[in-house]
């Protein structure tokens, strides 16, 4: 992520056209060797294991690393130690604009002073992607987009670029956020998420950069745009969303002392009232006697429903995939 960061570094202030800046990223990424063809080459992982942990990350908003530990691929210790080996990134998209003649040496070293100075990175976020070194780049990202952004939309935003690097490829940078009302698209792509905090999100790209896109996402090479294309863009925004509505669940649930929202008859949607909206996942808390639970796959019909199987379980899960 951070080589993301620094190449929206050099757009903002200037110092790198798009044009330099992609060719950069572009001969960037055929050197870069991703973390699982390390973990191969040093022998800590199988071909499997390395397929197993991919397979993993359309699941859970982790990195592989994290990821490889909690199967027992490999230790904390092995992971940093290739960490080191891949790391960093920027720096070597540095070089290759040096290498282009974008750059001297001398002006990379000032860049690099300033770029450390207002991330505030130390000498251990320059070889290590640490959560508190991507929280502080995320910071200032958005302070220079001059862009309000809520927590959900910060978080939004923040899986996107996880995603985009972890089933697309990294060798792309985020543009400032801009907030606008018309745009004219290409070929777009949309999915609405209900729930208690509604919304629409849209991708939309050129011809050619839905055809790579996809091709990378489903690992087959389409010679033109068509339906498979579409599909692809389509399923990769729903697997994104996906993993956005657990990362909300886990990360901002709410509890409440009843199952009716006596708040939510004030609103248009009156039929909100019972079990405080639509949330796309809830636990609720029945007869602490009873040994049993259920799963509940719902849609509204289920509202008002499932507060008469609180005396027969002691937790009822319910799922909300609308």
């Amino acid at each position: 992520m951070y080589t993301q960061f620094f190449g929206n570094y050099l757009l903002s202030n200037g110092i790198v056209t798009q044009e330099q800046l992609f060719s950069a990223i572009q001969k960037q990424a055929k050197t870069r060797m991703k973390l699982g063809t390390l973990a191969i080459h040093a022998g800590y992982m199988t071909a499997q294991e390395v397929d197993q942990v991919v397979i993993e990350q359309t699941h859970q908003d982790k990195k592989f690393g994290e990821l490889a530990i909690q199967f027992g691929y490999m230790t904390s210790d092995q992971v940093i130690e290739l960490l080191k080996e891949q790391s960093p990134d920027f720096l070597l998209l540095g070089q290759i604009l040096v290498e282009e003649g974008v750059l001297t040496h001398a002006q990379l070293e000032e860049i690099m002073i300033d770029y450390r100075s207002k991330n505030e990175m130390i000498d251990l976020d320059m070889t290590i992607e640490t959560q508190e070194g991507l929280s502080r780049l995320f910071d200032n990202f958005f302070i220079i987009s001059e862009a309000p952004v809520s927590d959900y939309e910060r978080m939004y935003i923040e899986l996107l670029f996880n995603n985009f690097i972890r089933f697309i490829g990294d060798d792309f940078t985020p543009l400032s956020v801009e907030v606008c009302n018309v745009f004219p698209t290409a070929n777009c792509v949309a999915q609405k998420v209900n729930g208690s905090r509604p919304f629409t999100a849209y991708i939309n790209m050129d011809t050619d950069t839905a055809i790579e896109f996809a091709s990378r996402y489903v690992g087959e090479q389409f010679p033109e745009f068509d339906e498979y294309v579409a599909a692809s863009l389509d399923d990769f925004l729903n697997l994104h969303n996906g993993l956005y509505v657990v990362n909300i669940s886990n990360d901002f649930s709410e509890e409440y002392s009843t199952l009716y929202g006596k708040d939510k008859l004030k609103g248009k949607n009156k039929y909100q009232y019972f079990l405080h909206g639509d949330p796309a996942f809830a636990v609720i808390k029945g007869n602490p006697n009873s040994n049993n639970e259920i799963l509940i796959f719902k849609d509204s019909y289920a509202h008002n429903f499932v507060p008469f199987l609180t005396s027969n379980y002691r937790k009822i899960h319910i799922v909300d995939p609308r």
